[in-house]
C-alpha cells in the first residue's frame, strides 16, 4: 500500500475498508481464510459508496434494531443506532437529504441524539428515496426466525412488515430502469439484514451457529466489518473521497462520538450488545480499541 500521501482514490476506499474489516469480538468473520464474509462480498463496500455518492439527488432512508433480551435492561444494542446518527450526520455535510426509517421502539431510542446533534425531523411520508441503509438489523433466517448470535430466538421484538418491505410504498426510481431503492446491509455477524447475500455455506462454515442464525434477506450491497458502526463510518468515508469533500471537525472526533453515545445509552435507553450493560460501550471493547478505526479513517481523510 502507498503512503498516505500517495493515496490514489481507489487507493483511500481499500485502506478504509481495510481499518474496519477486523474482527475484534472473534465471531468467525474470516475463519475460512479463503472463503469468508469478507471474501464473499469483495467489491460491495466501493459499489455502496459509488452509488450514493455518484447519485446527486440522494436520498437516504436509515434503519437498524438489533435486541438484546437478556441484557440489563432489556434493549436494543448500541451497535446500529450510533451508525445511524453517525451517518444521518456524515451525509447531511456531504449535502444528501436522510431519512430515519426505524420501528417506533428503535427510533424512539435515537431521539436524544437527534436533538442534541440538531438532526432535521423529516416526514416518512413525504417523500421517497434512492437509497435504503439497514445497519445492524435483524432479520429472519430460514425459518423466518430471528436470532440472537447464540441462537436465541428474539422474533416478537421485531415487525417483518419492515423486513419483507424496508422501502415503504412511496418509492424513488433511480436510475430510470429502477423501481426500487438500491438497498445497503451493513452487519457483523450473518444475522442482520443484507447478508442474505451471502451464499449459505459460507457462513455455516465460518460463523458459529450460522446454519440457525443466519439471516436470508439479502440487500444489493453488503458491507461487513467488525463493527456494525465502523460500516457506517467507513460508508460516509468512502462517500466523503468519492466526492471529494472535507468533513466537517466533528465528524470522525472520537470524543463527540462518546457523547453521543453516552445520551443515547441514558436516555433511550440503550445497552452493549455484548455485555449487556447498560454502559457507552459498543460490543464489549473499551473506548480506546472501538475508536481505532474512525481514528485510521480520519488519517485517510486527512492524507
Amino acid at each position: 500500500m502507498p503512503a498516505v500521501r500517495d493515496m490514489t482514490t481507489d487507493d483511500k476506499l481499500a485502506a478504509i475498508l481495510a481499518a474496519v474489516q477486523t474482527d475484534p469480538g472473534n465471531r468467525g468473520l474470516a475463519r475460512d481464510p479463503h472463503d469468508n464474509l469478507f471474501t464473499a462480498t469483495k467489491g460491495d463496500f466501493q459499489a455502496a459508496c459509488r452509488s450514493i455518492a455518484h447519485l446527486r439527488s440522494a436520498i437516504v432512508a436509515l434503519t437498524t434494531g438489533f435486541f438484546i433480551p437478556s441484557a440489563t435492561p432489556p434493549a436494543f444494542e448500541t451497535d446500529g443506532p450510533l451508525g445511524v446518527v453517525f451517518l444521518q450526520r456524515a451525509l447531511i455535510g456531504c449535502n444528501i437529504d436522510t431519512i430515519p426509517y426505524c420501528e417506533g421502539a428503535i427510533d424512539r431510542t435515537m431521539r436524544p441524539a437527534r436533538e442534541l446533534c440538531e438532526l432535521p425531523v423529516v416526514d416518512v411520508g413525504a417523500e421517497g428515496w434512492s437509497h435504503t441503509v439497514v445497519i445492524e438489523r435483524s432479520g429472519p433466517g430460514a425459518t423466518g426466525r430471528h436470532y440472537t448470535m447464540k441462537g436465541t430466538d428474539i422474533t416478537e421484538h421485531f415487525d417483518d412488515r419492515l423486513t419483507k418491505e424496508f422501502n415503504p410504498p412511496k418509492r424513488r426510481s433511480t436510475p430510470a430502469t429502477r423501481t426500487k431503492p438500491i438497498t445497503i446491509g451493513i452487519g457483523d455477524g450473518g444475522n442482520e439484514i443484507g447478508m442474505g447475500k451471502i451464499p449459505h455455506e459460507t457462513i455455516v462454515k465460518n460463523i458459529p451457529n450460522g446454519d440457525l442464525i443466519h439471516c436470508r434477506v439479502p440487500t444489493d450491497h453488503l458491507i461487513v466489518a467488525g463493527v456494525s458502526n465502523w460500516g457506517a463510518y467507513a460508508l460516509a468515508a468512502g462517500v466523503y473521497v468519492l466526492r471529494g469533500v472535507t468533513p466537517p471537525s466533528d465528524l470522525f472526533d472520537p470524543d463527540r462520538e462518546r457523547e453521543i453515545l453516552e445520551v443515547m445509552v441514558r436516555e433511550g435507553p440503550l445497552v452493549d450488545g455484548v455485555t449487556g450493560k447498560q454502559t457507552a460501550t459498543v460490543d464489549g471493547l473499551i473506548w480506546d480499541e472501538y475508536v481505532k478505526p474512525m481514528i485510521r479513517i480520519r488519517e485517510i481523510l486527512e492524507s
